[in-house]
């Protein structure tokens, strides 16, 4: 197996090639830092209306807080990291970004190293500024973990089952939008708002039951610094959103064929893109030519515009050029019933008056 970059020139070989995409770091850094602060934002969120009560004992304040704070937290990132990465920032779209073709696999590793690390970044860097506060006890009010059964985090104290089920269609739905809102047919002005809103939603259902997970990185962070009864059951919350993901791309597929891969609609897009552009810039210099062209005044020779390429055209003083010839006549044969010297020629010169002072008849 070969390992190459995508911008060196494609060689034929024997084996296996990969290729890795030279921008990949600098994607890879845009999903550790829209991933870290999603766990920042979202999570700081949960814990400070469930853990400290910022909005008492009501329920519903707290739901609608934190789910607010997730899905502007994404749409914000869509236009933030959007041109970079796509802002995935959720191994789950990734998922299904790789099952529908959008990336290859290496660039799905990469973005999947990068996410769970922002995940754990961001739950550390909210467990820095709670530990300023003498009021938080890690061990009783965490940091927005997942969980159910007996897990703080489920208001309802749901089964297992039941939460395994609800992240897989929640996930499966979220993904979904996220497919279909990103596709090139779509209207890129309302695609983050479009997914904001559907994280926001699934925040808003869930919430109470598990405490809203979606995405694999959001919940592993979290667990993974709380530690204890968290990150015993956070396997459930990374294993039900990637099932998600799964269906979603299955779906979208069925929606949407894929007769290509994203890459290479791209590239075709961008080819297609190039040659408008050089018609469109043919057409307005061959338009500005016949304005300003000059003739040559060779007497004898065919007039060429200047800015035009030799046989095509007409020439200024509305002779033929060699690339478009008078009906019945060839360049050396001016047409019938013209004198060498006629601006029908297309030498751009009157011709000279016979003795006696009168043109020609003709």
């Amino acid at each position: 197996m070969t390992v190459r970059s995508s911008g060196e020139a494609a060689q034929p070989e024997a084996g296996r090639t990969v290729t890795i995409d030279p921008a990949l770091p600098r994607k890879a850094a845009a999903e550790l830092l829209g991933t870290a602060l999603l766990v920042f934002f979202g999570c700081g969120v949960a814990t400070v209306t469930f853990g400290f009560h910022a909005f008492g004992s009501s329920v519903a304040a707290g739901v609608i807080a934190s789910s607010l704070a997730f899905g502007i937290v994404m749409t914000a990132m869509v236009a933030l990291l959007g041109p970079i990465s796509g802002s995935h920032i959720n191994p789950a779209v990734t998922l299904g970004a790789l099952l529908s073709r959008r990336i290859g696999f290496i660039d799905a590793v990469g973005y999947w190293i990068a996410q769970f690390v922002g995940g754990i970044l961001g739950a550390l860097l909210l467990l820095w500024v709670l530990h300023a506060s003498p009021f938080y006890f890690k061990s009783r009010i965490g940091l927005g973990a997942n969980g159910w059964g007996s897990s703080p985090a489920s208001l309802l104290r749901i089964s297992g089952g039941g939460a395994f089920l609800l992240e897989v269609i929640i996930t499966a739905v979220f993904v979904l939008v996220v497919l279909t809102a990103t596709r090139k047919e779509a209207n890129v002005a309302i695609s983050g708002a479009a997914i904001g809103l559907t994280l926001l939603l699934a925040n808003l259902v869930a919430t109470p039951i598990d405490g809203a997970s979606v995405n694999p990185a959001r919940s592993f962070g979290p667990a993974l610094v709380t530690a204890g009864q968290p990150i015993r059951q956070v396997w459930l919350f990374i294993l039900a959103p990637l099932v998600g993901a799964i269906l979603a791309a299955g779906v979208y597929l069925l929606f949407h064929p894929a007769r290509e891969s994203e890459g290479g609609a791209r590239t075709r897009f961008s080819k297609l893109w190039g040659q408008s552009a050089v018609s469109h810039a043919g057409a307005d210099e061959g338009t500005g030519s016949a304005g300003v062209s000059s003739t040559t005044a060779t007497g004898t020779g065919p007039s060429v515009s200047s800015g035009q390429p030799a046989g095509r055209g007409r020439g200024a003083a509305g002779g033929t050029t060699p690339g478009n010839q008078a009906p019945g006549t060839t360049p050396g044969n001016p047409a019938p019933g013209t004198t060498p010297g006629d601006p029908g020629s297309g030498t751009g010169r009157r011709p000279e008056p016979p003795e006696g002072g009168q043109p020609p008849r003709r």
